[in-house]
Parts: C-alpha cells; structure tokens; sequence
C-alpha cells in the first residue's frame, strides 16, 4: 500500500498517532504538502463522509477520523504556510441566542478545519448583534448557524433580516442545521444552505466558496 494509502487508512481507523507518523513519512520521502492533504488526508475524510451518508460510519467514527486529520494538519501546517497555500476560505460560526447546545456546532467546526476553511467560533447563545459585529470584523465567506431548539430556530431568520438592515448579506453565503431545523424551513428564511450533518456542512460550504 502506498504511503497516501496508507494515510487515508489511518484517518478513516481514527488513528491519531499513526496519521501523523506517516504523514511525517511522506514529508520526509519528498511529496508535496498539498499531495499528502488532498490525496491522503482528504482522502481519508472524504470517505468517512461517505460512510456516514450510508449509514455505517456515525459521530462517535466521524469525530476520532476527524481528530487524526486534525493532528497530521498540524504537522503539514508549517509546510503549507511557507509555500503560501491559501485557506479554502472565511467561516463564522455561532449557535443562536437562546440555545447552548454546541456538540453538532463543535463537530462542524472541526470538520471546516479539516476542510482548510479559517473557523471564528463564536459559540453558543449568540446574540445577533454579535454575529452582525463579528462579520464586519472578519469578512467571511459563510456564516454557519446552529440551533437544536424549536423555540430558538426564529434567530436565524433574525439573524439573516440584521444582515440585510446593515447591508451585508448579499456579501456572505449561509448555512443553517441542528436539530430543529428543516430543509424547508431553511429555504423560507432565505439560508443559501441547508446541512444535516457535519460532514454535509463541510461539503456544502466548499460548494458555496466555489460559487461566489
């Protein structure tokens, strides 16, 4: 098996230590930082992802894949920097006001990471003045919005009507999941997206990029 082979092995096994090493390895044998992300560990993820929309991989599996991924970016990041490799692009992320669930915001933030996207993690039971501050501070490409209570999915509507009154929307993609939200109603209040899982919310946000 070869060395990018065995790097997507390790990252679909969840193996940290061994994702790392091996990423180490390929370094060392002279391939590319950009070969050993996008034909090893991407690789790797993209195939996770793959298991979990068939339903033989689920959280427990996709956050230690994404944790290996996470640990051998690392090792490559100083590689990648001094080759002047740009990040996939600019997400802010928050999980609206009222709600303080963050397990399904936290595996989005990670699984954007491990995408190459910039994550400002605004965390939970975030007002929408905060979100509206935060991207006229960073200029993202995405905002991503997280809410897993009934009673608190109308704060992304708020958040999306603010973004209009300060002239900002048409300058940000957005992508809302948790567990109270719907494609339907996604589509109603005006998101560019709709994510169910993490993995979809990493995918999604490379579409979106791809498109503005």
């Amino acid at each position: 098996m070869k060395v990018l082979e065995q790097i997507s092995a390790s990252v679909i096994n969840g193996d940290a230590a061994g994702t790392v090493q091996l990423t180490r390895q390929a370094l060392d044998a002279g391939l590319s930082a950009d070969e050993i992300l996008n034909e090893g560990l991407i690789a790797g993820l993209s195939e996770v992802g793959r298991r979990m929309e068939s339903k033989t991989f689920f959280i427990p599996e996709v956050l230690v894949a994404a944790r290996a991924m996470k640990a051998a970016e690392d090792v490559l990041k100083p590689v990648l920097v001094s080759n002047c490799v740009k990040p996939t692009g600019r997400v802010v992320l928050a999980t609206v006001e009222g709600d303080v669930h963050d397990i399904g915001k936290n595996l989005v933030k990670l699984m954007l990471e491990c995408a190459g996207f910039e994550v400002t993690d605004l965390g939970v039971n975030v007002p929408a003045a905060s979100i509206i501050r935060a991207v006229s501070e960073t200029r993202p490409n995405i905002i991503g919005l997280s809410a897993l209570l009934t009673t608190t999915v109308v704060r992304m509507k708020e958040v999306i009507e603010d973004l209009k009154r300060n002239d900002l929307r048409s300058q940000v993609k957005i992508i809302v999941g948790g567990a109270a939200v719907t494609r339907d109603y996604a589509e109603q209040i005006g998101a560019d997206a709709y994510s169910p899982d993490c993995t979809d919310a990493a995918k999604r946000a490379k579409e979106l990029v791809q498109t503005n």
